[in-house]
């Protein structure tokens, strides 16, 4: 079952949103031979799904213009819409149509193009897999096979961390040319961008696992998706963060790495005060401090306590550290930074590897376990939460270890969690807890 049958769907529309707006894959070396090149219907061009080894409707569902699975292929087109003119005229950017800046992420990239490309098709086929001229001829033999691909130039995201990689690099970012969303830009009106490895994957899945892909490829492990995800996210975050390039906005930090609704509340004048802050146990800043944004190093750290106890330990000191680094200096932030980045990278490769059907119920109750909630003080940490339980839920669905209508039983538990953050302006951090534990407690039922 995919997660589109059971996640609400207005939590669904917001998500569209920051894929049209914000997803594209890095450039590479070889020749893009754009969407036209793949899709003839004896590739996947077919109006049906009736291939012999693969759908062969791959293009209809990337090109669907109702559903998040076409988002990817509206990415270009938004930035000739109202928003992509607006944040352009802001930036003094020219048109968004050809602003690099832009084209990073809203559009295949690269130095060589074939014949077919078009920069109208946005985030194409090659964005993901990797520019074509290597591959695309023998991709389609009888004789050929998924290693074969990926010596020819396919990428290979049957690897996780590959996987995350590619999606990182606009989803949160990277140090190529138009792939970072700087502070700068969010003030001009683009979304922050978000990032959940195994729903991004749900969103665009346009195969198949049934014996035919098996016999090629591994199944979806939906947990190592997940957690893979986070150890890689945090590890991008900080990796970029330690660049002085990408690390400070003239006398200021890239306020983009820190937590926007810590900050961005509501002012007041009054005689007496409201404070909405609340003192994070994960984090020993100063009060007042910016935090930096640690939602998916809270998750991590919940999962290195699950699924890698010899390495969680490790983890959580490095990552108190930085965040207690931040009330030192940028010197000391940085040395922190480069500490948690390898516990992170350590983190990933520990936990790359198959899981049980019944982990996802473990993880579930790690998140919503008091020490663990206690640190979903900030709106941002309790999106992430909510759709990692979502998240696993789908997998135990997927599973075979809890039923589409036990799932749907539960559903309101689920949607309840969604709408205590449905809007950051009245988030109230006891209120999103106590809708969280319930979820999971739900969820634990039907174990």
């Amino acid at each position: 079952m995919r997660l589109g049958e059971v996640r609400s769907a207005g939590v669904w529309a917001a998500l569209a949103l920051l894929l049209a707006l914000a997803f594209a894959g890095p450039g590479a070396a070889g020749t893009f031979e754009g969407v036209a090149s793949c899709a003839g219907s004896t590739c996947h061009g077919r109006a049906e799904g009736n291939g012999a080894h693969v759908r062969q409707d791959e293009i209809l569902h990337w090109q669907d213009p109702s559903s998040q699975a076409g988002a990817h292929s509206r990415a270009y087109a938004v930035l000739g819409g109202a928003r992509g003119r607006q944040i352009a005229a802001t930036l003094g950017l020219g048109s968004a149509t050809s602003a690099p800046q832009c084209l990073g992420c809203h559009a295949t990239v690269g130095s060589a193009h074939g014949s077919q490309f078009q920069i109208s098709d946005g985030v194409g086929c090659e964005s993901c897999h990797g520019a074509a001229s290597g591959w695309l001829a023998s991709h389609y033999a009888l004789a050929g096979s998924h290693a074969a691909n990926v010596r020819n130039g396919m990428t290979d995201l049957v690897d996780a961390r590959r996987r995350a990689s590619v999606c990182l690099d606009c989803h949160f970012g990277s140090a190529a040319p138009g792939q970072f969303v700087t502070h700068k830009m969010m003030a001009a009106g683009h979304p922050r961008v978000a990032f959940e490895l195994d729903l991004f994957s749900a969103l665009q899945q346009h195969w198949t696992e049934d014996a035919r892909y098996t016999a090629r490829k591994p199944r979806t492990d939906s947990v190592r998706l997940w957690a893979v995800g986070q150890a890689e996210a945090v590890a991008r975050q900080t990796a970029l963060f330690t660049r002085p390039q990408l690390g400070s906005q003239g006398l200021f930090p890239e306020f983009y790495f820190f937590d926007c609704h810590s900050c961005h509340r509501q002012i007041t004048d009054g005689p007496a005060r409201k404070l909405t802050f609340e003192t994070n146990p994960g984090r020993p800043i100063p009060f007042a401090t910016p935090p930096f944004n640690d939602e998916n190093a809270i998750l991590l750290d919940a999962v290195a306590k699950t699924l890698a106890p010899e390495s969680a330990a490790g983890f959580a000191s490095a990552s108190r550290a930085f965040h207690g680094a931040m009330g030192a200096g940028r010197g000391e932030a940085m040395a922190a930074a480069v500490k948690l980045n390898a516990a992170a990278n350590a983190l990933a490769g520990r936990l790359d590897h198959g899981y049980s059907p019944d982990t996802a119920f473990t993880v579930v109750a790690r998140i919503a376990e008091r020490t663990t909630a206690a640190r979903f003080t900030d709106y941002e940490g309790s999106v992430q939460a909510v759709m990692a339980v979502d998240t696993l839920l789908g997998a135990l669905v997927r599973e075979g270890r809890v039923t589409v209508g036990a799932a749907a039983g539960i559903r309101g538990n689920i949607d309840r969690a969604y709408a205590a953050v449905k809007n950051p302006n009245t988030y109230d951090p006891a209120g999103f807890r106590a809708a969280l534990g319930e979820a999971a407690r739900a969820i634990g039922s039907l174990r």
